[in-house]
């Protein structure tokens, strides 16, 4: 299997299997699987019991089952390419069952009329007719047998070829090393990690299989709070800081034209209390979406400007750092602090104006992206470092702008709400305010839902809004078509729109342009030169824009709840009423209930909780974006016992070893280092 000369280790790339040529590559590298330990992490989202071969006459209606039967006839449906079904009519010795296949265009020559084949899914019987829908599937002879994983997949692989990889890897000696401490996993009773390993991939039985996901659950939230103790950009209770206090709030308090909202109040009075303080700020404020984070941030920018001391604002996007830099310019410059915007894209006049200010302290305030974190940047006299929507930031980068100062107050912001149960788990020492209040007279926007059949009606709710002068967005969950999963892509949207309606000014936005065209695209839409945009999720945090007030939401069920408020955030920014129109392509009780919980409330807190509930906390908040370990296996919520004693675990072990030195942590020390160089380039 081995390609000819190569000596394989955990470390070597995956081109160096064998039958991963550059395609293969590219696809396995779409999921962030790179090297050959990598595969070994890669788990498997559900398994296919093949262990028990049923008769289509045993079936029952709503059943998982696996069925070996011939293929009597194979039709085509309706349609063109991709997207034509394909029906086969397939008997065993006991009946017939028909298989369904959607978007099944180019699978048209996979199966062959008289030939055998073994069939796993999901069992209908409409009146004694009994049908499946695309199943997987394979050549009675190549059938597998045994509890075989199903895994996340990208376009261009297929299950069989996952299977074989992480069958191949396992078949090298020392790939797999223990990295937890003998005396830990004596004290918890875990297996070992080769054990645990093996046994999530391709388990033998149920307790094997549970007792391997166990270990591995300890193991992630073991990482997890272990990482948390020491990653870098932790600053750490106790760091010795100025004590700031001048009184520039209130003054800049004074000048707003509006009464802030308790919430608002109550963060303010945190941040300033921090900053009188002699121990360096380090905290969070969330708020939702229209909340007043700005003025929060404002005010404590104006307390240390107040004192003589500069402040840094850095956005995650070039657009956003200029909306930011206008907003701070039209209200701080009034009272006499000066401005400047620092991005990748100034001219060298401007970079070079900026920059002197800066340095000489004639410049009070900084705004822009992770330009402000270039070498060039020097500030004269900085104490105060905000971040906004601090998760789109590495921690490498976070930490290199606190670094142009001795010990600056951290103020960092996020309009993606944080249940209390996973702001404790991902931020353990850091103070969190949250503005839960909205301003008052802020219009709701108004939220539905639609099935597939319904998708007419929500577009004419967009184009009677275009037609008023108003703009829209259409979000779809993928860049451009796939074999592999049913749903809209951004591509496909955009082409059907614009052959539709070729006169609405329409563009195209997604992860895979350069940062520059993504701009461009964003800086028209921002200045109405475009009436409808349509992206991917993209658009979640980036660009204020007023006069948008229809966002569509194609194929609901493939986001989660706190993406999709977010995304429902970028409307409703204006005067006039707005509208999030979610459409479900396939219908099932959690695309309905996420649906239902959406179109009720708009408290971005609410709907984090249930966010938690419905899915749990794996993907909610991006734990790869802060440059902490990813949880795949692991919810510290439902594992809220598991993750305290894991948590223990790990703080006695730093307690007795704090940078994991002795020998016998080598193991878990090179496992945590080697977490933070894949995502930042740093080590802990």
């Amino acid at each position: 299997m081995v390609k000819k000369n190569e000596i394989i280790s955990a470390s070597s790339p995956l081109s160096s299997l064998k039958g991963v040529g550059p395609k293969k590559a590219e696809a396995l590298s779409r999921l962030g699987l790179e090297r050959v330990s990598q595969i070994l992490s890669h788990f498997p989202r559900s398994y296919e019991d093949m262990r028990s071969l049923k008769s289509i006459s045993e079936l029952a209606d709503g059943e998982k089952a696996l069925v070996r039967a011939r293929v009597l006839l194979v039709t085509q449906g309706r349609g063109f390419g991709r997207n034509r079904t394909l029906r086969l009519l397939t008997e065993d010795m006991s009946g017939r069952m028909e298989v369904l296949f959607f978007k099944a265009g180019y699978m048209s020559r996979a199966f062959r009329q008289g030939e055998e084949y073994s069939f796993f899914g999901k069992v209908k019987n409409e009146n004694g007719r009994i049908l499946m829908f695309h199943p997987s599937f394979s050549p009675a002879a190549e059938g597998e047998e045994g509890i075989l994983p199903v895994y996340p997949l990208s376009r261009g692989l297929s299950q069989k070829d996952m299977r074989k990889l992480v069958r191949e890897v396992l078949s090298f000696p020392d790939v797999i090393e223990e990295q937890l401490p003998a005396e830990i996993i004596a004290k918890e009773k875990l297996c070992g990690r080769e054990y645990a390993i093996r046994n999530i991939h391709f388990p033998e039985d149920e307790d094997k299989y549970h007792e391997a996901r166990y270990r591995l659950v300890f193991e992630e939230l073991f990482d997890l709070r272990a990482a948390l103790m020491l990653s870098a950009d932790r600053f750490g209770a106790g760091r010795k800081g100025r004590s700031v206090s001048s009184g520039g709030a209130e003054r800049f308090i004074e000048t707003l034209s509006f009464e802030l909202t308790g919430a608002q109040k109550r963060a303010i009075s945190e941040i300033l209390s921090d900053m009188k303080s002699d121990t360096a700020m380090n905290r969070l404020v969330q708020g939702d979406v229209g909340s007043g984070k700005t003025a929060v941030a404002e005010a404590a920018i104006s307390e240390a400007v107040g004192a003589g001391l500069q402040a840094a604002f850095m956005a995650p996007t070039e657009i956003l750092a200029s909306q930011h830099f206008e907003s701070l310019s039209r209200d701080l410059e009034p009272l006499g602090m000066r401005t400047a915007l620092i991005t990748g894209s100034m001219n060298a006049s401007e970079r070079q104006a900026a920059l002197k200010g800066l340095s000489d302290g004639s410049i009070n305030v900084a705004v822009g992206t992770h330009a402000l974190i270039s070498e060039s940047v020097r500030f004269k006299d900085l104490a105060l470092v905000i971040t906004d929507e601090q998760h789109r930031f590495g921690v490498n980068q976070r930490k290199k702008l606190s670094e142009k100062s001795d010990n600056p107050d951290v103020l960092v912001m996020t309009a993606t709400p944080i249940p209390r149960t996973l702001a404790v788990v991902l931020y353990g020492d850091l103070d969190v305010s949250v503005i839960d209040e909205l301003p008052a007279g802020r219009k709701p926007v108004k939220t539905l839902s639609f099935g597939e059949g319904e998708r007419g009606d929500a577009y004419k709710i967009l184009l009677s809004e275009v037609g008023e002068g108003r703009q829209g967005y259409i979000v779809a969950p993928f860049i451009e078509d796939s074999e592999s999963v049913n749903g809209r892509s951004a591509e496909e949207l955009y082409q059907s729109f614009t052959d539709e309606h070729p006169d609405i000014s329409c563009a195209l936005l997604h992860g895979g342009m350069k940062q520059g065209e993504k701009d461009a695209v964003m800086r028209d839409y921002a200045e109405g030169k475009t009436s409808v945009l349509i992206s991917t999720v993209v658009i979640e945090v980036g660009i204020n824009v007023p006069n948008a007030s229809v966002m569509i939401i194609e194929n609901s069920e493939r986001f989660g709840l706190a993406q999709m408020h977010q995304l429902r955030g970028r409307v409703g920014r204006g005067a006039a009423q707005s509208w999030c129109l979610l459409i479900i392509g396939e219908e099932s009780e959690i695309a309905k209930s996420r649906a239902e919980i959406l179109c009720s409330t708009g408290d971005g807190f609410v709907i984090a909780e249930s966010d938690l509930e419905l899915r749990g906390p794996g993907e909610f908040f991006g734990f790869r974006q802060h440059g902490l370990p990813q949880l795949t296996l692991a919810d510290p919520v439902r594992h809220a016992g598991l993750a305290s004693k894991a948590g223990k675990a790990a703080e006695e072990l730093i307690k007795k070893d704090p940078s994991l030195s002795a020998p016998e942590n080598a193991g878990l020390r090179s496992r945590l280092d080697e977490i933070f160089v894949n995502i930042d380039g740093i080590t802990i």
